[in-house]
């Protein structure tokens, strides 16, 4: 209700979309960051001529609804983006801004400015109050997002009464720091002012622009207007009749009077607006055919017909080369194979790249060239995730973005919104364990691997060698379901020999690497399960075991994608892991709990229960007893033999 007269002016006189091509290319994107005002979307949604019937809205919040409780992505037609945790949709406007910025530097030419939009994001104090705020919108004002234009509902209320006693800010004066253009004192009621203020911002070319408008939470509301109460509960039978009364409203419930509905309705500009766009693309295709047909591609999710072909020669080179290197190495190894296949790759670190490896042979920062593939985040996880989600959702791109895995702990909630709305962004996280060795505990991931593997939708690989890092890094991009994280060693792998079987079963997440006995010859007496630079001493461990006179059947089983795996078929996933073989050892430098799924409760763990030490990585895995020694010991105790 606060925000209702800045959204009439917005949607009735700036925003450029088309209710009956949701997805036509160069609308202008709109943002609710602070998404438990939904109904304020959905109402703008459907007064516009979008597939959001009156049934629709008197359905809100119900199961499988078009109108839940905050706006989702898949549901409901116009919803950019998932919004709900506070500053995230703003973060998404930001990656949304960027692309919109790069992907126009790369494909528009003199005369055509085929990719040209704004991206408008509504805001409330909770999503300023977020940190995220700050990473974000420090990040735009320097990367000089004209096109972004920001209305901030200055309403002084939050949850839990007047925003005044917790927040008092100079919210001017912090985005005028930014490098922003800010429009202050706004009054959130006056569509003059509003609109004026509008066009103020869509005339910066160079500066972000804030838009602060005062406005009354529960506008109209005779006695909730301005007060907490009106925040997330129902106004009441009574209340409503009052408002209504107040702001002379007449109509029936759900009932909107024709010569409104009338002036609403965008289906015919917003159809006249996209067949222009139409008209200019089809001038643009004539004169660079082959910019445009890589521009669709590239808007269409599509990789390059021959990508997953040389991807799988360049897997094949690595196989052959059997180098023994650190697995973030392999990372960029393997970016410098695909980067030059992939031009919508859009990488980034941040401010670790000299140490997970994340820049690559032809990289070109977007601070320095406004067409380049990469983006210097800067020390923020969070944003730098949330951001990226807003990037893949614009389209043209896939984003990646690197830390340590332990500083995904800054980023999760963001890392949880790509899974949640199903979105190609790949996370690289780096030093994955006790091995980054000196840095000590605050630096290595311990519970972060359980975290991700247990987020829905989420691929979580964590490759054994440079051949299993271009693997996942493939899978990673041909994945358009979804998110994955990559999970990369700061120590040398030995390389593990592969026939083209087992070289093809990497993709399913889990494959025989070992097998002590001849393919037919019944089943294993133990497998040892084990995951990235544990694989190698899980390899050490069956040659000991598997070798002399009454040696058992011993299985290794290289296990990069548990999420993967678990997507196969039960005949592949029986015969990589048998059912009536129950005695089994899963071997991983992180908690040991994740792994009970796969041994069972009679198995064995060897891996972490506590946080790591400070040394050298070979005296900290000794130390922990994740050594081809313990595997042997626990396949002993098992098997019920000394050998």
């Amino acid at each position: 209700m606060g925000m209702a007269d800045i959204a009439e002016v917005l949607w009735n006189d700036f925003l450029r979309h088309n209710p009956c091509d949701p997805t036509w290319v160069n609308r202008d994107r709109f943002v609710l960051s602070n998404g438990h005002g939904s109904m304020l979307l959905y109402s703008l949604l459907h007064l516009s001529g979008y597939d959001v019937s009156i049934e629709d809205i008197k359905n809100f919040r119900q199961l499988h609804s078009k109108t839940p409780g905050h706006p989702e992505l898949g549901y409901t037609p116009g919803v950019e983006t998932t919004t709900g945790p506070l500053g995230q949709g703003l973060a998404n406007g930001v990656g949304m801004a960027i692309a919109e910025k790069t992907l126009a530097a790369q494909f528009n030419r003199p005369g055509h400015d085929i990719v040209n939009h704004h991206t408008y994001v509504f805001m409330g104090d909770g999503c300023l109050m977020e940190g995220i705020s700050h990473e974000v919108c420090s990040l735009a004002g320097t990367l000089k997002l004209g096109k972004l234009i920001c209305f901030y509902d200055d309403n002084g209320i939050s949850i839990d009464g007047e925003v005044e006693g917790w927040f008092t800010d100079d919210t001017p004066k912090r985005f005028e720091a930014y490098g922003w253009h800010v429009v202050p004192a706004v009054d959130g009621h006056d569509g003059e002012q509003i609109a004026s203020a509008i066009k103020a911002a869509q005339a910066e070319g160079d500066r972000p622009s804030i838009i602060i408008c005062k406005t009354k939470i529960g506008f109209g509301s005779p006695n909730k207007e301005g007060k907490e109460s009106s925040h997330g509960s129902p106004l009441g039978d009574d209340e409503i009749m009052a408002t209504r009364k107040a702001l002379g409203w007449s109509a029936d419930p759900f009932v909107i009077p024709d010569d409104i509905r009338r002036e609403w309705d965008t289906k015919g500009k917003g159809q006249r607006l996209s067949d222009t766009w139409k008209s200019d693309y089809i001038a643009y295709r004539n004169e660079h055919s082959e910019l445009a047909e890589e521009l669709m591609r590239r808007l269409q999710g599509d990789l390059p017909l021959d990508f997953e072909a040389q991807a799988d020669a360049y897997i094949q080179q690595c196989q052959s080369k059997g180098e023994t290197i650190a697995s973030r190495k392999a990372s960029q190894n393997a970016l410098n194979a695909y980067g030059v296949l992939l031009p919508e790759l859009l990488g980034g670190s941040a401010d670790l790249a000299g140490s997970n490896n994340t820049i690559w042979a032809k990289y070109h920062s977007i601070e320095k060239e406004a067409d380049g593939n990469y983006v210097h985040y800067g020390v923020r996880e969070f944003g730098m995730s949330a951001i990226m989600n807003g990037i893949t959702l614009h389209g043209g791109f896939i984003p990646y973005g690197a830390t340590f895995l332990v500083f995904m702990e800054y980023a999760r909630n963001a890392v949880r919104m790509a899974a949640l709305m199903k979105q190609r962004v790949i996370f690289v996280y780096s030093h994955d364990s006790i091995g980054l060795g000196e840095d000590g505990p605050t630096h290595q991931g311990i519970e972060q691997l359980t975290n991700l593997r247990t987020t829905p939708n989420l691929h979580t690989w964590r490759p054994a060698d440079a051949v299993e890092s271009a693997v996942c890094w493939k899978q990673a991009l041909v994945r358009n379901s979804g998110p994955s994280a990559l999970i990369f060693t700061r120590q040398n792998l030995p390389h593990q020999d592969r026939d083209d079987g087992q070289l093809a079963n990497i993709a399913a997440g889990a494959y025989v690497l070992f097998d002590s006995a001849k393919p037919g010859q019944g089943i294993p007496d133990v497998i040892i399960i084990a995951t990235g630079s544990e694989v190698g001493i899980a390899m050490e461990a069956a040659n000991k075991l598997a070798h002399g006179p009454g040696a058992p059947y011993v299985r290794v089983v290289s296990m990069p994608c548990a999420e993967a795996f678990m997507e196969q078929d039960h005949a592949y996933q029986e015969s990589v892991l048998p059912a009536e073989c129950r005695k089994r050892i899963a071997v991983e430098a992180g908690h040991v709990d994740y792994w009970h799924k796969f041994t069972g409760l009679d198995g064995r763990i060897i891996g972490m229960r506590t946080f790591g030490e400070s040394a050298p990585a070979e005296q900290l895995f000794e130390h922990f007893g994740i050594t081809s020694a313990a595997i042997v010991e626990a396949a002993e105790d098992l098997l019920g033999s000394q050998r």
